[in-house]
């Protein structure tokens, strides 16, 4: 039986490994570590990069991984052909919406500006009651330690309210934030 919504996490990542191999190593981590635990991965469909790392590990695990992606993006992105599941959508706003749906939490790993937009969205919905899973970031060598200065930039300097701050969780350990989320 494959898990439901509430037992899968939507993992926001680059299609780049970065510069670092700790990111692809984390990536695997996760992946690993989310099939151990019977939580399906949910994400972006590329076989590329810290996705294509998430969820082969969690396929090779023998844990199930779902891919959505925009019908632009197969080609660019490179699909990854051997998912539990390929969701093919009309576009990155379908992306995320189905993303959302199939998934009980999030995740973002290391990536460039199209994950900090995924992670900020679905942060800010859950500020706005739109829902109420968690969000965390699996903080890879301080990766997203800026973005946790930025939000508490926000928080001292008046622009947001600092239990607002609390909903995104930030940990290096994959084991410890899934604990944690």
């Amino acid at each position: 039986m494959s898990p439901s919504s509430t037992e899968r996490i939507c993992v926001f990542a680059g299609s780049g490994d970065g510069n670092r191999p700790e990111y692809r190593e984390a990536a695997s981590a996760l992946g690993r570590e989310l099939a151990q635990r019977g939580i399906g991965l949910v994400y972006g469909g590329s076989a590329r990069g810290l996705m294509g790392a998430a969820a082969d590990a969690a396929l090779a695990a023998g844990g199930e991984a779902i891919g959505v992606i925009p019908e632009g993006l197969l080609e660019l992105e490179q699909y990854h052909r051997d998912l539990t599941e390929l969701h093919i959508v009309g576009s990155m706003h379908e992306r995320k919406a189905k993303m959302a749906d199939l998934s009980g939490a999030f995740i973002a790993l290391p990536g460039g500006i199209g994950t900090l937009e995924e992670l900020l969205e679905v942060t800010t919905w859950s500020k706005l009651g739109i829902h109420a899973k968690p969000c965390g970031v699996l903080n890879v060598r301080g990766y997203f330690d800026p973005l946790g200065a930025m939000l508490d930039a926000t928080v001292s300097e008046g622009f947001m309210a600092a239990e607002y701050r609390e909903i995104l969780i930030f940990d290096p350990s994959p084991a410890a934030l899934l604990d944690r989320l």
